[in-house]
């Protein structure tokens, strides 16, 4: 059997600005109206400062109105809440993202309910994952949105296809498991409690693995020919001893890749898969927030 088609993950994101960046042009000429961002990081964690960094460069360079408010992280929630108010009612703004994991002594949950659910472009608000629950439209969290177009653009029709989902989060799982139900789908969530996992994961024509867990899935865990997506994105030390002696790490997913490899008939690396879609459907979703916001649909 053949090797496992290389979903690539830089491929879809770059057809995703594209498209972004062409219909905020036409929205800019025809209506007059320029998508906002604003992104809202608290303190000063080095990765959160890369991945905000990165927002704000794509977001530009496909046209958008891109902001970026930073608070020290010793901020009191007063302050938090006082600045998302501010930007709900900043008609410049039409999304709104808070860069996580926030400080230990903020309240995430109230953090995020205080967003806007029309300008909550990370889909976590609770009305969104209600409307997505309903099957009415939602700003859908990035990374799930990322996975159903690459299988779309892969698979075509998923209908009735089988589709096995590791990891039961808000974040991934769960909204994940939505959208394939959308996309009529049979889908089955699988987690640390259930019962001879690899069984269930066999019986997979779509796996979504977002457990969490490095290279967790097994290729003996893998129907031959299914399309495997995987969304974990975990450090580990260098198989090489002096690497690893030396403190070097490497990004490896949720799947174990060269073995997924050798069974399934698509795949997606890590890195190199999921994680580029990321941005591109945050950008995706501010164009959406913003013709929703103007009445455009």
């Amino acid at each position: 059997m053949p090797q496992a088609q290389i979903i690539d993950g830089k491929v879809y994101a770059e057809r995703v600005r594209a498209s972004v960046a062409q219909e905020v042009s036409t929205l800019r000429r025809d209506h007059d109206i320029q998508p906002g961002l604003a992104v809202i990081v608290v303190g000063d964690d080095a990765a959160s400062q890369v991945y905000v960094r990165s927002k704000g460069e794509q977001s530009l360079a496909v046209g958008m109105h891109s902001v970026t408010h930073r608070l020290p992280a010793d901020a009191h929630i007063d302050e938090l809440l006082l600045l998302i108010a501010g930007l709900n009612e900043d008609p410049r703004i039409h999304g709104i993202l808070l860069q996580l994991p926030l400080p230990g002594h903020l309240d995430q949950r109230a953090a995020l309910a205080a967003i806007s659910p029309d300008k909550d472009v990370d889909g976590l608000h609770v009305v969104n994952a209600g409307r997505l629950a309903n099957g009415e439209p939602a700003l859908i969290p990035c990374t799930p949105l990322g996975c159903m177009i690459m299988l779309r653009e892969t698979l075509g029709d998923l209908t009735g296809k089988h589709a096995v989902v590791v990891g039961r989060s808000v974040l991934v799982g769960r909204p994940v498991a939505q959208l394939l139900l959308q996309a009529d789908c049979t889908v089955t969530i699988g987690h640390s409690r259930t019962l001879d996992l690899p069984a269930v994961c066999r019986q997979a024509d779509i796996l979504v693995a977002a457990v969490g867990r490095p290279q967790m899935i097994r290729g003996d865990w893998i129907k031959p020919g299914a399309a495997v997506i995987d969304v974990g994105i975990n450090r580990v030390p260098f198989d090489n001893p002096e690497k690893a002696a030396a403190g070097r790490t490497k990004l490896v997913g949720d799947v174990a890749f060269k073995e997924a490899r050798e069974v399934a008939g698509w795949i997606t690396p890590v890195p190199g898969g999921v994680g580029l879609m990321t941005v591109a459907c945050l950008l995706q979703n501010t164009l959406t927030a913003a013709r929703r916001q103007n009445g455009l649909g």
